[in-house]
């Protein structure tokens, strides 16, 4: 008996023992925790979590329950069978190239004129607190999941990238629009040049694309960083040459612009002095054409033959020969020199 007793008095000792050194527990401010009584998490009632950002088909895939978050502060009181599972919900930032089971320093697109090119980054993310079951029993590594879709839908938005601008040119650009067309033709190009160009546009739409990791993964994506497109040496290279050609292209033709505009308003102006001379030339003898046929209106022919007769004085006095013609030919009118 004293032997029963001793054993239960031990067992008795030792479950206060555990009870009161593992029972109690904090929740630090940046943490959140999960109680699972037997492996089950304690839940509210039948709510289930309602996923945004999702199709019809993932909404009906990924059903989760909605789990009692504890929120910080304790000491909290747990039972042995009790097992308490904390995660950190401040953001963090982690590279795209993160892989636990490979070492990388780059991740390898392909883009749609089929060049292999290195794209790397940084995406910021934080632990969806309204839905913590996906988090912690729907996958085994949410990170690695959320980096592989990343990753993923990445790839194949890099594989079918095309410049908006271009596109925008076009489809909007006319076979009579020489310069809509010249224009075209320098800024359709190469799809890495188009990548590097349009990276704020990349990264919205990586932004948008993975807003429903919350439903399926319980992480939320914060921000999508791709910070640099790089391709391989040898096409590096090509690519410089390319631009540089591309470059020289477009300043010989904005040249040859500058010089065609310049030579049509040379012609404009020169065309506007010809008429400005012309019409100076012609204006004084409109002026004597008008006055010879008021004169005459007004007084007659014998008005008009007296007007011609003292215009003629001050010529007689400039004049070195007088030649006395024929009446018949001159009309009994002499000729002056």
């Amino acid at each position: 008996m004293v032997l029963i007793a001793g054993f239960i008095t031990g067992v008795v000792i030792y479950s206060v023992i555990r009870v009161l050194l593992t029972g109690f527990y904090t929740v630090r401010p940046n943490e959140r925790a999960v109680i699972t009584s037997f492996g089950r998490a304690e839940r509210l009632g039948d709510q289930m979590v309602e996923i945004a950002d999702c199709s019809e088909e993932e909404q009906k895939r990924y059903i989760y329950p909605q789990l009692r978050v504890i929120k910080p502060g304790g000491p909290y009181f747990k039972w042995p069978w009790q097992k308490v599972h904390k995660v950190d919900v401040a953001t963090q930032t982690a590279d795209i190239t993160w892989d636990p089971s490979k070492a990388q320093n780059t991740i390898e697109a392909v883009t749609k004129d089929n060049l292999t090119t290195g794209v790397n980054g940084q995406i910021r993310h934080r632990v969806c607190e309204s839905n913590l079951y996906a988090y912690f029993f729907g996958v085994v590594s949410p990170l690695e999941h959320i980096m592989g879709y990343f990753v993923s839908v990445l790839r194949e938005r890099i594989a079918n990238f095309t410049d908006p601008k271009g596109q925008s040119l076009l489809q909007t650009g006319t076979s009579d629009d020489t310069s809509s067309g010249a224009d075209t033709e320098m800024t359709e190009g190469v799809s890495i040049n188009d990548l590097r160009k349009n990276l704020p546009l990349l990264n919205e739409y990586m932004e948008q694309q993975c807003q429903c990791t919350a439903g399926r993964y319980g992480i939320e994506l914060d921000a999508a960083l791709v910070t640099e497109i790089d391709p391989p040496p040898e096409v590096d290279r090509a690519l410089s040459a390319i631009n540089s050609t591309r470059n020289q292209v477009a300043a010989d033709i904005s040249t040859a612009r500058a010089d065609a505009e310049q030579q049509i308003t040379m012609s404009k102006r020169a065309v506007e002095i010809a008429m400005n001379n012309a019409r100076a030339e012609v204006a004084p003898l409109r002026e004597m054409a008008s006055t010879l046929e008021k004169i005459k209106i007004q007084g007659g022919s014998a008005a008009l033959r007296d007007y011609v007769r003292n215009m003629k004085i001050p010529l007689l006095s400039r004049a070195t020969q007088i030649i006395q013609a024929p009446a018949g030919v001159m009309g009994a009118k002499g000729g002056v020199a």
